[in-house]
This record gives C-alpha cells, structure tokens and sequence, in this order.
C-alpha cells in the first residue's frame, strides 16, 4: 500500500486549503490508491512551523517522520496576493532531500476567486531545488473555493468539472509514485558535495 502525505499549506485556522486537501485524501481512500493509514493531511494551520530557522520547538521533527515514509505528496498552495502563502514557503525551507528526493509531487493551486495559477508557477520555479521533489507535470487549481469540494455531490458546473480531473490527476500520482520507488531506491543521497541543488 503507497503512502501518501498531503500538505494544506495556508496558516490559516479552518483553511479552504485544509477543506481541499481532506477531499483529496478522501479520494485516494475511495479511489484504492491508500489506505486510512497510509495517507495524512499536514495541516500547517492547525499545527504551524515556526519561522524558520527555528530551535526545533515547533512539530517539524513529527512532519518530518511522516513525509520520510511517504511514497507521494500532494501540496494544497493557497494564492495570496497573487503568490504562495508564506506558511508554504516556509515548509520548503524546512524540507530537505531527507524527506522529500525524488518523491512525486501533485501541485494544487486554490483561490477563493479565479486565481490560482500562481502558487504553482512560483512552487515549480524553486521549491523543489535543495529537497529533489519530483512534480509531476499535471496539477490541480481549485477555484472559487469555498463553492466546490464540499460534502455531498457537486454543487455546480465547476465543481462538477473539477472532481473528474482530481481523481485523474490522483491516479497518474499513484503511477508516479510506484514507478519511483525503484529509481529512489537506486540513488546514493548521501554524497555531501551535492547536497543541495545547483
């Protein structure tokens, strides 16, 4: 059974983010990809990093543990001001080829309004540099959040669109995420001259 972690990475309490990335960790369940205990939710506005650097006071060691053992990742970006939240930016400073190299990744823009796009051009360009997280070329943007993803059956022409394409672009994850683990297993990490990226 693959494991998944999911990143709701806006730092707000009760966040859309966190609302979208629940949906999705649902659909992996209902879609056979996971399992119940294989596939989490890292909510950073229920439990936020500390600015980093940090004293390691704050959950990272827990998250970190969690994203160890992941096969895959979805990372739910909210768009503020027309970029990435700070609170997911933040988690990218953290993470670390330790956690994330050569892992797929699901790129999920979510904007209350009509944007959306950002988050997941910004992401592209440079989160994946020191920590070799493998996006994969589909991604997600949910739009008008708060009118779709919610309980029961869609509520609109929009979110009827979206749900077909979420659980398309869960099931090419999942072919990243088996067709990856042999080439991860392959790769010597522990070089220090190439630590970080170039």
């Amino acid at each position: 059974m693959l494991n998944f972690v999911l990143v709701a990475g806006s730092s707000r309490a009760n966040s859309q983010s966190a609302k979208v990335a629940e949906f999705l960790r649902q659909r992996l369940i209902e879609q056979g990809h996971s399992s119940a205990a294989h596939c989490s939710v890292i909510n950073l506005g229920a439990g936020p990093l500390p600015l980093w650097p940090s004293d390691d006071s704050g959950p990272w060691p827990q998250y970190a543990e969690q994203l160890k053992n992941a096969d895959a990742l979805v990372i739910v970006a909210p768009e503020w001001n027309g970029m990435a939240c700070p609170a997911i930016k933040n988690f990218f400073i953290y993470a670390s080829k330790a956690e994330l190299a050569h892992k797929p990744g699901l790129l999920v823009g979510v904007s209350s309004g009509i944007g959306g796009a950002y988050p997941i051009s910004e992401l592209r360009a440079s989160s994946y540099k020191n920590c070799r997280l493998c996006y994969i070329p589909e991604h997600l943007i949910v739009r008008h959040a708060e009118q779709v993803l919610n309980a029961g059956a869609a509520s609109n022409e929009d979110d009827q669109r979206l749900r077909p394409r979420i659980d398309y672009a869960l099931d090419i994850l999942n072919k990243y995420a088996r067709a990856l683990q042999p080439v991860r297993a392959s790769i010597d990490l522990s070089q220090p001259e190439f630590a970080n990226g170039m």
